[in-house]
């Protein structure tokens, strides 16, 4: 179904205006600045309602044009794309024709963080396979959607724990973990990391992709939960922020590799 869009530039008489569009069928009016917006079915006649509201207020200019219905259901699809990133790919369900499944991390977007269009999670995504071994276990705080911990999975890992505190998120989670088939590596867990990672410790890799203040409070359990060779990835920081978080992490940790996308600094950890 298409609609008819009336802009109306009105002259003299705006309220004369204003009441023709409605007289005529309108049922809300934009006021944008100084027009007058608003939109009728596809099948108005657009010349008799040009003629109304030019018989109320003759000074007024008026331009009246078709435009088709937006499905939004499907239009928001537009802006969410695939993501290449060295060993792995994050794609939407819509987009895995042709793709490896065995490397592609399929999530559907919904509320869960997660979905490949953040550089945060692009940072952890390209560091993780030179840190991760086969047969690896895995904790992944704040998971979201679960796009780490799949990640963690399809690269070796035998166990990953993906821990979120947000119930909206974990129905996502476990979704995406299922549409992976990882669910005998993948456990989703809901409550908080600072409860739940001493309960799945030791893992050898943690990841944390969370905003920086909280990954300070975190570092010393991370640091009880890892393996002897254990190692972190942390995501969420602000390039701005890396020399306070290097402040934070110096006689304790050092750094093994670092990665930057626009604004935000990624970086893999061990403990010294």
């Amino acid at each position: 179904m298409n609609w008819l869009a009336v802009r109306v530039c009105p002259g003299a008489s705006r309220d004369a205006a204003l009441a023709a569009l409605f007289e005529a069928g309108s049922e809300g009016v934009h006021e944008a600045g100084d027009e007058l917006v608003t939109h009728f079915p596809g099948d108005a006649d657009g010349d008799a309602i040009i003629a109304a509201v030019l018989a109320a207020d003759p000074e007024a200019k008026v331009w009246a044009a078709l435009i088709p219905t937006v499905d939004w259901t499907q239009e928001w699809k537009k802006g969410v794309g695939a993501h290449d990133l060295g060993t792995l790919s994050i794609v939407p369900p819509w987009l895995t024709d042709g793709r490896n499944l065995s490397r592609t991390i399929v999530i559907e977007p919904e509320m869960a963080f997660g979905t490949g269009e953040h550089q945060t999670t692009r940072g952890v995504v390209r560091l993780l396979p030179d840190l991760l071994k086969t047969g690896d276990r895995v904790a992944d705080l704040g998971s979201g959607s679960a796009v780490l911990a799949i990640a963690a999975a399809l690269l070796g890992a035998s166990q990953v724990f993906a821990i979120e505190i947000d119930h909206d998120a974990i129905a996502n989670a476990q979704e995406n973990v299922e549409r992976n088939n990882v669910t005998d590596r993948v456990t989703v867990f809901e409550g908080d990391a600072t409860v739940l990672l001493p309960l799945v410790a030791p893992v050898r890799v943690v990841l944390a992709n969370i905003i920086s203040s909280v990954l300070i409070e975190l570092l010393p359990l991370i640091a009880s939960s890892l393996t002897n060779d254990g190692e972190a990835i942390l995501s969420g920081i602000l390039v701005e922020e890396r020399d306070m978080m290097l402040g934070e992490l110096a006689g304790h940790w050092r750094v093994v590799a670092e990665d930057v996308e626009g604004m935000w600094w990624s970086v893999r950890i061990a403990p010294r």
